[in-house]
């Protein structure tokens, strides 16, 4: 049996899934953010410091009382790894064991990721890191530009950090910590905590593990999207989908007449109320977003991020963040944080031309803005330009209200 869901019903079981806007938690801070690790399944790291970087600006609008440096602590305790999921990403380690198939495949040579180093300099970093202890790639580069006379083996920065990035990959070094946001690597056996289940999963297992995290993290989904960016598993995945259907595991959803799945309790998520009056500033790469056509489909929202494109091809700006309000995806903003000034500039404030109650959405986007500030080590807001220009008197004015 299909179940039909209204595109309102289907956002509104996303967000909850995606605890967007979030509850409020009685939890310790740092524990709220290992909370939403675990459930989001990844954090996408992006170096990109317009405003706050995305791992950290995606944890705040989910986890209350978080602070930059609680990501660094579950590092260090042990309690999150890093690694590849479609991206660079913090994981929960109690998913460790699932990420030992690509790392076995990067290995085994099956998988390519980005480097072919010299397999001799391969060998020399990671004998240098376990005589040594946990280095960064500039420790190597620091090596190669003394002015002892090089010892045959020696290697310069470039190579070298390949080197690393290839035994990351492959898992035999893992990232101990970050320093100033260089990775500083060590051996895996020192960094993974006593206890962690170390099992390669077996195929089933594995397929089984994609599904399931994906469905409680985004509420509903296709195979398509389980299997983003994942290398040579699309197929596997869709015939597993279609298995769990069949014998019941999954619920058979229609969202505007198009074909999803879900978990069999998800739809109990629409018994709760939304917080539809919290409005929350996304990052570009924040999990809710990262599959445009998915977002589209889902929200009617068309996003691009434009800092890789010429300045002449952007329509919204360098950095557009999306703004999440009424249980829709409403506005975007374009947002330079100049932090010795203290200054958060919105160059560019973009309303969707559905958005229709502006007094409310003038009133939620002020208050948010106030945390907004303080999050990027700002005090002043100065707003530069919205579209439509006629917008509305209070957005327009260019002196933006901070509500308390």
């Amino acid at each position: 049996m299909t179940e039909t869901l209204s595109l309102p019903q289907a956002r509104k079981l996303i967000l909850h899934s995606q605890r967007l806007p979030p509850t409020t938690s009685k939890w310790r801070a740092i524990d709220a953010t290992l909370s939403a690790i675990e459930r989001l399944g990844y954090i996408q790291i992006d170096t990109i410091s317009a405003i706050q970087r995305a791992h950290h600006h995606t944890l705040w609008n989910r986890a209350p009382g978080y602070q930059p440096e609680q990501l660094d602590k579950l590092l260090r305790s042990g309690q999150v790894f890093e690694y590849w999921s479609h991206a660079a990403s913090y994981l929960p380690m109690r998913d460790y064991r699932f990420s030992l198939p690509r790392k076995q495949a990067i290995a085994s040579g099956e998988q390519n990721h980005w480097y072919r180093p010299e397999p001799k300099l391969v060998q020399q970093v990671l004998d240098r890191i376990r005589i040594d202890g946990p280095l960064m790639a500039r420790d190597f580069e620091q090596a190669a530009k003394s002015n002892v006379k090089p010892k045959p083996g020696d290697w310069n920065s470039k190579p070298a950090k390949q080197a690393l990035e290839t035994l990351f990959m492959q898992g035999e070094l893992m990232v101990a910590h970050r320093s100033n946001f260089h990775k500083v690597y060590d051996l895996t056996e020192r960094v993974l905590p006593n206890g962690v289940d170390t099992r390669l999963p077996d195929p089933e297992t594995h397929e089984r593990f994609l599904i399931r995290r994906y469905l409680e993290a985004n509420g509903l989904g296709r195979a398509s999207e389980i299997a983003y960016l994942l290398k040579n598993i699309k197929s596997r995945i869709n015939n597993r989908v279609q298995q769990m259907l069949s014998d019941g595991e999954l619920l058979s959803l229609q969202v505007a007449g198009q074909p999803y799945v879900a978990l069999p309790d998800a739809l109990s998520l629409l018994d709760k109320p939304l917080a539809r009056s919290k409005l929350k500033i996304l990052s570009p790469f924040d999990n809710l977003l990262i599959q445009r056509q998915r977002t589209l489909a889902l929200f009617g929202f068309d996003y691009q991020i434009e800092c890789y494109l010429p300045a002449a091809k952007r329509r919204f700006g360098y950095f557009s963040l999306p703004i999440l309000w009424d249980g829709k995806l409403v506005a975007r903003m374009d947002c330079k944080a100049e932090r010795r000034e203290g200054r958060l500039h919105i160059r560019h404030l973009a309303l969707e031309p559905g958005l229709k109650q502006l007094d409310g959405f003038a009133a939620a986007l002020a208050k948010e803005l106030r945390r907004f500030i303080a999050f990027n080590q700002c005090h002043q807001l100065v707003l530069h330009r919205t579209s439509p220009s006629s917008a509305h008197p209070t957005i327009n004015s260019g002196v933006f209200p901070l509500v308390d």
